[in-house]
């Protein structure tokens, strides 16, 4: 992808996904991620309605009238992006694939938290570590981390989510709001890593997930290729058994993921490709306020 080209797809997504923080997602994030605490700002008059708790009486004994404290939120937050780019995200049947509506999310997520003053920080993982941006500020940072979701080409087009995990909790010392991104569908056990890492920061996952994934249509005999191991087997989707042990497999996976973060603590939603993901974050932010 030339520079101009890329230019235009960060772009693009910048102006669709900030539209989306500044009008719907800011406000709802800002309000299910909380800061650390409430400092004194200042005082000012009473005002009708206003919490008798928080009457300053040393100010209001000198002015001879009713004067109130004012606080701020202790914000200084920071937004961990873990996002999959294995092989299985270059794949969709409809609109999408899998990558481009991860990419977006991920927008999203970054300019909301921009939009809030917090830091945000990218870790592009496979069955390894691609690249890590550490956390900061600044509009430029996320345009950053936008170009590097379209353009970063990985090593391998293999899952390993233990190791995302245990990246995130060596690198980040203190909390963090992180989100894990994937279609969560790897041989690998990560509930160790999961729970280690939902104890110290606030952790969620987002599934993504595409239709034709749950089910092998009948289609004959097909030659499948696995996109994270290159390999290609001739598969008879005619056969009943076939479609009903595929089918067994990838709800496996799914009733994993889901169960593992739920006992971790870990928040989860799930996103199909054709759905809008504006409604799913939408209603998880505020679920969880």
């Amino acid at each position: 992808m030339d520079t101009k080209e890329l230019l235009k797809k960060v772009r693009k997504i910048e102006i669709k996904t900030r539209r989306l923080s500044d009008h719907l997602f800011g406000g709802e994030y800002h309000s299910a991620f909380k800061g650390r605490g409430m400092t004194f700002s200042e005082v000012r008059q009473y005002q009708f309605g206003d919490d008798v708790r928080n009457i300053d009486w040393n100010v209001t004994a000198r002015y001879n009238e009713p004067f109130v404290k004012v606080f701020e939120e202790e914000r200084e937050l920071t937004l961990m992006l873990l996002v999959d780019i294995s092989g299985s995200e270059f794949f969709g049947s409809t609109v999408q694939f899998k990558n481009e509506i991860i990419t977006e999310i991920a927008a999203t997520l970054a300019f909301s938290a921009l939009q809030n003053n917090d830091k945000i920080g990218l870790v592009l993982f496979t069955d390894q570590i691609e690249f890590y941006i550490p956390p900061k500020k600044g509009k430029s940072h996320v345009l950053r981390i936008i170009r590097e979701l379209i353009e970063f080409e990985p090593k391998s087009k293999k899952t390993n989510i233990s190791n995302a995990l245990e990246f995130l909790s060596n690198v980040m010392k203190k909390k963090a709001i992180s989100f894990v991104i994937s279609d969560f569908i790897t041989e690998e056990n990560y509930e160790n890593a999961l729970k280690i890492a939902a104890k110290k920061h606030d952790l969620t996952g987002i599934r993504i997930y595409d239709q034709r994934e749950e089910h092998i249509p009948n289609l004959g005999v097909v030659m499948a290729e696995d996109e994270e191991t290159g390999e290609s087997v001739l598969v008879d989707t005619t056969s009943k058994k076939v479609r009903n042990s595929y089918a067994k497999y990838y709800l496996e996976k799914v009733n994993f993921y889901q169960q593992t973060f739920k006992k971790s603590g870990a928040g989860t939603m799930n996103c199909r490709v054709d759905e809008s993901y504006v409604k799913k974050l939408l209603g998880y932010f505020k679920n969880r306020t």
